[in-house]
C-alpha cells in the first residue's frame, strides 16, 4: 500500500511543491559543490552546452516505508556526437582476476 501512495515524478516542476523533495535537491547540490564536480567557466567558441536533468528516486526500506527521497542531476549525454563533442571514452574496470593478483603480491612482500 505504501508503495502505491509516492510516485515518483519526472519533473522538477512537480517536484518542486514539496519540501522532501526540496531536501534531497539541495542535498544533491551540496555533494557536487563539496566533491567539486564542475566549476563555471566560459564557453569556447564552436562549442555546445550540455544539458542536464534531474532524476528522481524514493528509496525504500524492507518493510516498505520511505527510507529517503533521491535527487540526481545527470548529463545528457546522449546529445553528444563521437568525434565532435568527444574523441574517445574510457571506463576503469578492474577484473577479479586483478584484484586477486595484486593482493597475493602484497601478501608476498609485506
Amino acid at each position: 500500500m505504501s508503495l502505491s501512495s509516492h510516485v515518483e515524478s519526472n519533473t522538477y516542476y512537480e517536484v518542486g511543491k514539496h519540501d522532501c523533495w526540496r531536501k534531497a535537491i539541495q542535498c544533491e547540490i551540496s555533494v557536487l559543490e563539496s566533491n567539486q564536480t564542475w566549476e563555471t567557466t566560459l564557453l569556447p567558441k564552436n562549442k555546445v552546452v550540455i544539458g542536464c536533468k534531474w532524476v528522481f528516486k524514493i528509496k525504500y526500506k524492507a518493510d516498505g516505508t520511505i527510507e529517503r527521497y533521491e535527487a540526481r542531476l545527470v548529463p545528457k549525454g546522449y546529445t553528444q556526437t563521437e568525434g565532435i563533442d568527444y574523441l574517445d571514452t574510457f571506463s576503469p574496470v578492474a577484473k577479479m582476476t586483478i584484484i586477486r593478483l595484486l593482493l597475493s603480491l602484497a601478501s608476498i612482500y609485506n
